[in-house]
């Protein structure tokens, strides 16, 4: 019955199993839905979809598959949302229908909505040609065209869309995207690692179940201690300067952070660091932090994440000295080391983008003293360090 639309799924680059087939068809088969298509999006999505990261890919898929337009980047290019910003909302006459022509097959459409979007620079409203608002061009919302690809507009109005250009409500899962908090969460849970600890007051279903059996029936429960994420996190921000740029990226992060794991600990930096650490940015002249100390507090079965773009004076990191805000008896790289030799699981997330990298020599040299363990700060960066840390 669903084969075909199983296999659409799989040609999106979904890893769904036929197990997982299976699961949908009985649930189906049981009516856990009947007859309506959003519902059953929702549970073809919980049935076929184990990682919220392939939840876009799956959002094509079905929309291909149920006659939608394939992928939003239909032609390698998203339709800005500043295009279609409703101003106004234009009612038609009758004889003004009567005068708008269609544009002659779906095909005919298509090929004209591509060629609109290499041409098109600017928000239109109230036009007939360009992707817009309010107007009687083919393309756009809150106008009116006998045959047109609606384009951003909330349901329908005159029920004459030839082409719907479906929503697809986790395209911010994109691997290659500035991370928001709910991203990270969603990365960041592949790095817990749960143990059972403290006093057993959690019930064992399965032992209690087990024991109870050969009790010949004679209830025995079983308990065991709480489940807790013991993964522990160590976090070094860099702060001030160029970081000024990535400070909603930073504080998303430890947001997610703060949220995923219990034993989590965090320390401010400038540029590299060097032999003391902060707490607060408006202290940190008063209340400074031996990085000894840090060391000596947290056990090496921590996991060390530096934050910070790694840009600055190459001086800054192999010169005692180096530091703009105070003389350094020892090089930052000295520090550095002396991290990495006590925190084996470590990396470092840069927020600036990948493909500036080349053109820092403090990057070049930050990189090889983390052993190429830096990534940058996108979802299939933080998985790639991820994987590493574990």
């Amino acid at each position: 019955m669903l084969i075909s639309f199983f296999m659409k799924v799989r040609e999106y680059k979904v890893p769904a199993s036929i197990r997982e087939l299976l699961d949908l068809l009985g649930a189906l088969k049981h009516q856990v839905v009947f007859a309506n298509l959003e519902d059953f999006y929702y549970l073809s999505r919980l049935c076929l979809v184990k990682d919220e990261a392939h939840f876009d890919k799956f959002d094509k898929a079905f929309a291909d598959y149920f006659e939608g337009v394939q992928s939003i980047d239909l032609f390698g290019k998203d339709i800005p949302e500043e295009w279609l910003r409703k101003e106004i909302e234009r009612m038609f006459t009758e004889e003004e229908k009567k005068q708008i022509e269609a544009m002659g097959g779906l095909d005919k459409l298509m090929e004209t909505l591509k060629k609109r979007l290499e041409e098109q620079q600017k928000r239109h409203q109230g036009g007939n040609k360009w992707i817009g608002t309010a107007g009687t061009s083919p393309f756009g919302a809150y106008g009116y065209n006998p045959e047109g690809v609606r384009i951003g507009q909330d349901g329908n109005r005159n029920f004459s869309a030839a082409k719907v250009w479906d929503e697809r409500k986790f395209k911010n899962l994109s691997s290659d995207v500035e991370l928001g908090t709910r991203n990270i969460k969603v990365a960041l849970r592949k790095l817990r690692q749960f143990a059972r600890s403290g006093a057993a007051d959690e019930l064992d279903l399965d032992s209690t179940i087990g024991a109870t059996a050969r009790n010949g029936g004679m209830l025995d429960i079983c308990m065991v201690p709480e489940r807790h994420n013991a993964v522990k996190v160590l976090l070094f921000f860099d702060v001030g300067g160029s970081m000024d740029s990535y400070i909603k990226a930073c504080e998303e992060l430890f947001s997610a952070c703060n949220t995923e794991f219990k034993h989590l600990e965090y320390y401010y930096f400038h540029n590299c660091v060097y032999d003391y650490v902060w707490r607060d940015n408006a202290r940190r002249k008063n209340e400074k932090i031996p990085l000894w100390d840090v060391i000596h507090k947290y056990g090496s079965d921590y996991k060390l994440i530096f934050v910070g773009d790694a840009t600055m004076g190459p001086y800054e990191i192999t010169y005692a000295g180096g530091s703009v805000e105070y003389w350094n008896e020892e090089p930052g790289a000295v520090w550095m080391q002396r991290l990495l030799d006590h925190y084996k699981n470590a990396v470092w997330l840069n927020p600036q983008p990948e493909h500036y990298w080349d053109y820092y020599h403090s990057i070049k040299i930050m990189r090889q003293i983390m052993e190429d363990r830096m990534f940058p700060l996108t979802l299939q960066g933080l998985n790639d360090a991820i994987k590493t840390l574990t």
